[in-house]
């Protein structure tokens, strides 16, 4: 199927792996991945053949170039299992941009998550600026593939700047809160400051139960709110500075 670009920076490559998005439902949420796989071109092909059952609506390689694999208008196979705001059908009501990184190491590899290159960032930005011309996708519901599955998923990561995004026009940020040596909260803690800091959390959209109790689920919650919003030190526990930032994104969200 041949399909004219809805982006003008981008050029087509069809993807089998599309579907109607669910009955009433648009695009209202931006996505951004990283491709976690060892070249662009692997990943674009991976994201194009219907054997992997995956795919996004943009790929954006390491020198900006922009291939578009699923119209906006269709659902993409890009969220998997995933929660925002109480809502688990994120594939009918978002945009996936897959950004080619290869990712953080594996289990036992050494090495850190590379930087994105400047000339990739002009193109994030570009796109993004261009996706919400077209949508009403409000700040707080452009997020990272961590936030929407913080039990699963790390991308784009540490490395992505969201506050060069939030300063273009794109999305939700604050400055973070400075980082203390406080101990904060920690898997294990109980009691009404942990379960203040759940209610928190799913106040801004984040996917947990509020029971009182710091477990794993809310540990990597945690870590995933630092990846995107406090990436200085990602370490799950919920120190001064954590808890600050959260209550000021809090205070600045958009009212729809």
């Amino acid at each position: 199927m041949r399909h004219p670009p809805d982006s003008k920076l981008a050029e087509w490559r069809a993807s089998p792996n599309v579907e109607p998005r669910r009955e009433g439902r648009t695009p209202d949420m931006l996505i951004l991945h990283y491709t976690g796989m060892a070249s662009a071109q692997e990943a674009l092909d991976w994201l194009t053949t219907e054997e992997s059952k995956v795919s996004a609506h943009y790929l954006i390689d390491e020198t900006g170039r922009i291939t578009q694999m699923v119209p906006e208008e269709m659902r993409a196979w890009h969220a998997g299992q995933s929660l925002w705001a109480g809502e688990t059908d994120l594939n009918s009501c978002s945009i996936g941009i897959e950004i080619h990184n290869t990712g953080h190491p594996g289990k036992g590899e050494e090495g850190e998550l590379p930087a994105y290159p400047e000339i990739q960032m002009q193109a994030v930005e570009a796109l993004c600026r261009d996706i919400l011309t077209r949508h009403a996708i409000p700040p707080t519901r452009v997020l990272a593939h961590s936030d929407i599955a913080p039990t699963r998923k790390l991308d784009p990561g540490e490395t992505f700047d969201w506050g060069r995004l939030h300063a273009a026009g794109i999305g939700h940020w604050v400055e973070p809160a400075a980082i203390g040596d406080d101990r904060g909260m920690e898997t294990g803690d109980e009691g009404p400051r942990v379960q203040e800091l759940q209610e928190a959390l799913s106040g801004y959209g984040y996917g947990l139960e509020i029971t009182g109790t710091y477990g794993r689920g809310l540990e990597n919650i945690v870590a995933a709110f630092q990846r995107h919003f406090r990436p200085a030190r990602i370490d799950g526990r919920a120190d001064r500075s954590t808890i600050e930032t959260l209550q000021r994104l809090l205070e600045t969200a958009p009212r729809s």
